[in-house]
């Protein structure tokens, strides 16, 4: 009975553990994670929430070209644009669906700020993606779901541009 409570116990503690770590972040500090790889990876940052189905649909796709390229200079974050009360939400949202490393949750208290600070041509609309080569130029954006070739066209296009 002791060894079956050991057992259970640690099996809990080893479900808690997550290889997901949430920051609060405001623009800027998007920016500054982006340009942290500059020459050496091209970025993808994906803006979604929990509320949006089409966001949702998108993520296990990314998930797919993110492992498919990462070896080719590909690194992806997301995102989240639920509020700050939702936090415990979308850790357990990023969890289940298999999201490691450093994932965003947005903190702003003027959300039309935030939207022009990302990009001027935003509407606010979800999902919403940019794409950095690896000299940390945006090469593309857009808004709303797209299917999975359209990001593996803009993936390859961003990883084709010369250091």
């Amino acid at each position: 009975m002791k060894k079956i409570s050991v057992l259970l116990l640690l099996s809990i503690f080893a479900c808690t553990k997550s290889d997901v770590e949430l920051k609060i972040v405001d623009a800027a500090d998007i920016f500054k994670q982006v340009a942290t790889h500059k020459d050496k990876e091209a970025v993808l940052v994906n803006f979604w929430a929990t509320h949006c189905s089409p966001c949702i649909e998108e993520i296990p796709y990314i998930l797919e070209l993110e492992e498919e390229y990462k070896d080719s200079g590909l690194k992806i974050y997301f995102v989240s644009n639920d509020w700050l009360d939702r936090k415990n939400a979308v850790l357990k949202f990023l969890i289940n669906i298999g999201v490691s490393g450093v994932s965003f949750l947005t903190d702003e208290l003027d959300d039309n700020e935030f939207i022009n600070n990302i990009h001027e041509d935003w509407s606010g609309a979800l999902p919403f993606t940019l794409v950095f080569d690896k000299n940390g130029n945006l090469i593309d954006y857009w808004q709303n779901k797209k299917n999975k070739e359209f990001f593996e066209l803009a993936i390859k296009r961003a990883l084709d541009h010369e250091i």
